[in-house]
């Protein structure tokens, strides 16, 4: 039976899921528009360069939040012609865009602190200024949370990507607050630009590893290791009537994840009694995992390699 490919399609993904996260995304440019007018109305009624950096920041998220949304809706494009694996790349791209966004709002906060740092003001209305920007700190805090549970659930690269941007903004802009009141209280008015400075630096890793891992998906890196050892241990359990599963590969893609390899069965098999071998694996993949895309290349026993995953 050499040569039989036996393709099978498990996605799980509904039409429910898609508007939950593009409902998750329209939501994360309104609160990103709320948030961004609350820090830049404090940076307007104080002066000060940290405020300002944490300002520039939310630009970030809102352009963020806008890319995320029309990311979501491309991904969730069925596969087409020219398309044959779906739009889900999409995602990696969008937060790719969106890491070399935080990179270049963290080279014009440095040199915003640095123009402070030469040509010094003091700080005006500061508890105004700390409580507008406070109150856009918890919104963004909320907010956070709830794009990384989405995230997590619907396996969105654009979503966690955003989410992980914001709970980084939430850390920045805490510290910020916290500066510009040692500020106001020590007098010193060279830490103001030094909080910006430090404020960009942060930033700036952070769109450093965001990059990084969106890069790796683009390039079709495996799934984590926990991942790949689950799917070998299911594959391993449910193909009863097989000999070995061999030359397995997985890759990510949004929410979707790509798996193939070649099922190794008794020579005397007949076709139907191997398809029902691969129907049984491919339930309990989709029982345990969501979102995924199998494909098996059915092989006589003289195929067999002795690796990859005995059949318990």
């Amino acid at each position: 039976m050499p040569g039989v490919l036996l393709e099978r399609a498990a996605r799980t993904e509904g039409t429910d899921q898609v508007s939950q996260t593009e409902r998750i995304a329209a939501g994360s440019i309104a609160v990103g528009l709320a948030v961004l007018g609350l820090k830049f109305l404090a940076w307007r009624v104080t002066g000060s360069a940290a405020l300002f950096s944490d300002a520039v920041e939310t630009v970030v998220n809102v352009v963020a939040a806008l890319l995320a949304f029309f990311a979501l809706r491309v991904s969730a494009k069925p596969a087409d012609e020219n398309h044959p694996y779906g739009h889900h790349k999409v995602e990696f791209l969008s937060a790719v865009f969106e890491g070399a966004l935080i990179v270049v709002a963290a080279i014009a906060i440095l040199q915003h602190a640095w123009d402070v740092y030469l040509h010094p003001s003091p700080i005006e209305a500061p508890l105004r200024g700390m409580l507008l920007n406070g109150l856009a700190t918890l919104l963004n805090l909320g907010w956070a949370m709830k794009l990384l549970h989405t995230g997590r659930q619907t396996r969105s690269p654009a979503l966690m990507g955003d989410g992980r941007h914001l709970m980084a903004d939430v850390v920045t802009s805490s510290g910020v607050l916290t500066g510009v009141g040692l500020v106001v209280l020590t007098g010193i008015g060279w830490l103001d630009p030094l909080l910006a400075a430090l404020t960009a630096l942060y930033i700036l890793t952070s769109g450093a590893f965001l990059i990084r891992d969106s890069v790796g998906g683009l390039m079709d890196a495996a799934p984590p290791a926990d991942v790949v050892e689950r799917i070998r241990r299911l594959v391993a359990e449910h193909a009863e009537g097989a000999i070995e599963a061999h030359d397995l590969r997985m890759r990510h893609a949004g929410p979707t994840t790509f798996l193939e390899f070649h099922l190794v069965v008794p020579g005397a098999m007949t076709v139907a009694d191997a398809d029902l071998i691969c129907d049984r694996v491919e339930a309990a993949l989709k029982a345990d995992m969501q979102g995924m895309l199998i494909t098996i290349h059915v092989e006589p026993e003289n195929k067999a390699k002795h690796q990859g995953v005995l059949v318990l």
